[in-house]
């Protein structure tokens, strides 16, 4: 029998991907952060590797929507970092 593979969708290209291929962002309470094990707990959205995903993230705001939230730019920024540095 074969296991299911989780799937999810890049919050920026909209791509389907295998959960493991995804970079996953957490808002828990008010701090937004890289989760680098997929198990914080927290509203996740994911982005895909590709490095102008990354760009559009910070340019088109879209963790604003994804957490219905304001999302201040050096927490952007700050993820960026976290993300290229991988």
């Amino acid at each position: 029998m074969n296991k299911k593979i989780p799937m999810r969708t890049c919050i920026v290209c909209r791509k389907s991907l295998p959960k493991k291929e995804l970079y996953r962002i957490v808002k828990s309470g008010e701090e937004i952060f890289l989760d680098k094990t997929g198990k914080a707990n927290g509203r996740g959205a994911y982005v895909c590797s590709d490095q102008e995903c990354f760009k559009k993230l910070k340019k088109g705001k879209m963790l604003n929507k994804a957490f219905s939230m304001e999302v201040k730019e050096e927490v952007y920024d700050k993820l960026l970092e976290a993300l290229i540095g991988e």
